[in-house]
């Protein structure tokens, strides 16, 4: 017994080279991390000025894609096209898109979606058509029976009127035989601000029983689904353009915010680095001459 803990001993005696070492551990994890920060922060500028780029060509394209939707809208408000909100059967169409880093833009849509379900109840017979893998990431996990179709693949590139006729064939064709549709997406205001926005989508059927729908010519029913399919697909563009330009300004905002968290950063972690340095010389110092003392 008395071998073994003489063995065990002068492993447990040194304890000069301890707080050094220590110290030059912190040292050399508070270098890795700065480097990473300003690895990071390399990176998020990089993205901010891509996405000034692509919010710069997403605003240039909203200006005249603005045109589907009013001119869309101007028919269904002029002839007082309305839906009854006492039929239960409901479609929500959520615009989204694959891409993240780009702040709250896509839970804020989950967000209305959420409450619009809850207020309405579980007598209402709600589904749901989503566009991109965001929103449906975060519905799957709460409302995953109500939803009908989703569509990934989407805001890798800015959209256009083939994406928008895909997504209006889709509900057109489905089985699910709905009552009132309503549209939900991003409205872009500014830079810095854009909200959520709700448009009514129309069926056939209810621009046939408008109060005003007589006043017009007598239009053919061929012609009537047709100018339906056109001003649906008119509709979802509008939104998906409207989507599209907040996404890429909401993406520089992020990007900006965190480029200047990790600036912010880099300062703290520099100043603690030079604190930490400045102890460790100061403590090999303080060893050096108390040693030539003792001696």
């Amino acid at each position: 017994m008395a071998t073994i803990f003489s063995r065990a001993a002068p492993l447990l005696a040194p304890q000069w080279g301890q707080p050094q070492a220590r110290g030059m551990a912190t040292l050399k994890e508070i270098r890795l991390r700065l480097k990473s920060v300003k690895n990071i922060q390399k990176i998020t500028k990089s993205m901010k000025m891509v996405s000034a780029a692509k919010y710069a060509k997403a605003e240039r394209e909203l200006k005249p894609a603005r045109s589907y939707g009013v001119g869309a809208k101007a028919f269904y408000e002029k002839a007082e096209v309305s839906q009854d909100t006492a039929k239960p059967n409901h479609l929500v169409v959520a615009m989204s898109s694959d891409r993240g880093l780009c702040g709250g833009i896509h839970s804020s849509v989950v967000k209305h979606i959420k409450a619009k379900i809850g207020t309405e109840g579980p007598a209402v017979n709600t589904r749901l058509v989503i566009v991109g893998d965001k929103a449906r990431g975060i519905l799957q996990r709460t409302h995953a029976q109500n939803i009908l179709y989703t569509f990934n693949d989407y805001g890798k590139r800015p959209p256009n009127f083939a994406d928008a006729a895909l997504v209006a064939n889709v509900i057109l064709d489905s089985d699910f035989k709905f009552d009132r549709a309503t549209l939900v997406f991003n409205t872009f205001r500014s830079v810095i601000s854009y909200t959520q926005t709700e448009l009514p989508l129309f069926l056939p059927s209810a621009v046939e029983g408008a109060n005003k729908f007589n006043l017009y010519d007598s239009i053919d029913d061929e012609v009537l689904k047709s100018y339906n399919e056109f001003s649906l697909a008119s509709l979802i563009m509008f939104a998906m353009k409207e989507g599209a330009c907040s996404e890429q300004s909401s993406r520089m905002t992020a990007m900006d915010a965190a480029s200047k968290n990790a600036g912010e950063m880099i300062d703290k972690l520099t100043l603690t680095f030079n604190r930490t340095r400045q102890a460790v010389i100061t403590r090999e110092l303080i060893e050096i001459i108390s040693g030539a003392a003792a001696l």
